[in-house]
């Protein structure tokens, strides 16, 4: 999602960063594994065996991994690798059953993080870079609270916090195509507090109420400020980004809405769909639209458009519409059936991302033995 700064002596070249992105992808799919367990769909044993694990897998393990890997990538210090390669272990000790440990290495992994974040808001102090920096705070103060034993429910608004605010960074950075007025700005602020407000009284009835009422007000400010709305009459890729950008706002909103109606309780069906709107609609969406992006920063490959990205991000938007149905119904089958759809999706999203890689490496190939391409 960041455009990586130049490379300085003793980054990590593409060749290292490909395990870290395995270690990460790998807490996914025991991770999706896990959440299908949970809700009682027949999973290979590994994957049932860390049901319990299935929040720290994907927020934690792969996305702590990824998003750290991509920060490695962009301040290009060596010291920064250690980020996702912590978070990384984490998830391989999380699928082995040592959550203690994993703990401590997600923890490990989100301190290298919030140090490389921090250098970025040093070296461009700007407030996407403070959001980004905010964002990695969260995850640490998640971390931290799960390492000592939190209950889970407790501390995931920070970790979906985490998620939200570097997005919410990210797209901000990328707003100076067309710049926000000072009361968008202001009002994005504003946001920021009433997020940091909901964060610290999360014990008060109102509290997670609070959050929800921040998730929605960012949507509509993304909504409205961001560069999507214009790229979105665009062609090829542009078009596909801007799309998963709405789509991804949209089920931001729905997060939003349910949370404020009803705020975050366990064990709910209306807990269930504000998850799932927020981690797979916003979050997700946000991944799919940005992978073209992201791959070929961290693996220097190129990832040529194809109409077939469509497919995956298709199926994540009607598979969650029917398992918010479930939810709503109260229907298990609709529950499980939306469930597996997901799980298909992220499947087809990474079939279709290894597919354009590979033809990537194919064209460079094909240009590169042409003849004379070496004169």
């Amino acid at each position: 999602m960041n455009p990586p700064l130049p490379t300085p002596r003793g980054g990590l070249p593409p060749v290292g960063r490909l395990p870290l992105l395995v270690l990460g992808i790998a807490a996914l799919i025991v991770g999706v594994g896990a959440g299908l367990a949970r809700i009682g769909v027949p999973v290979p044993d590994h994957a049932a065996a860390v049901a319990a694990q299935h929040g720290p897998l994907l927020i934690g393990a792969f996305f702590g991994t990824v998003i750290a890997l991509e920060r490695a990538v962009a301040i290009g210090r060596l010291w920064a690798f250690l980020g996702p390669l912590a978070s990384g272990c984490g998830g391989v000790a999380l699928i082995s059953g040592h959550a203690g440990i994993a703990s401590w290495l997600l923890t490990a992994g989100g301190v290298v993080l919030l140090m490389a974040t921090l250098d970025v808001l040093r070296r461009q102090p700007a407030l996407f870079t403070l959001t980004l920096a905010l964002g990695a705070l969260a995850f640490v103060i998640g971390t931290v609270a799960w390492s000592a034993n939190q209950p889970l429910h407790a501390m995931l608004p920070w970790w979906l916090a985490f998620l939200v605010l570097t997005i919410a960074g990210e797209r901000l950075e990328l707003s100076r195509l067309l710049p926000p007025s000072p009361v968008a700005i202001r009002i994005f602020v504003a946001i920021l507090v009433v997020f940091g407000v909901a964060l610290t009284t999360l014990a008060q009835p109102w509290g997670p109420q609070l959050f929800g009422a921040a998730l929605l007000a960012l949507a509509l400010w993304l909504a409205k400020q961001d560069v999507a709305r214009r790229t979105v009459r665009g062609r090829g890729l542009t078009r596909f980004i801007a799309v998963c950008l709405l789509a991804g706002y949209a089920w931001l909103a729905v997060a939003g809405v349910v949370m404020l109606a009803t705020g975050l309780v366990p064990g709910t069906r209306a807990y269930d769909a504000a998850l799932h709107a927020l981690l797979l609609g916003f979050v997700f969406s946000m991944v799919f639209g940005h992978a073209p992006i992201i791959f070929p920063a961290i693996l220097r490959v190129k990832m040529p458009w194809h109409p077939s990205f469509y497919i995956p991000l298709a199926l994540l938007a009607a598979t969650l519409a029917l398992r918010l149905a479930g939810d709503a119904s109260g229907e298990v089958l609709l529950l499980r059936a939306g469930a597996i759809g997901n799980a298909v999706a992220l499947a087809a999203f990474l079939v279709n991302t290894v597919a354009a890689i590979l033809r990537g490496l194919l064209s460079a190939r094909d240009v590169n033995t042409r003849p004379g391409a070496g004169v």
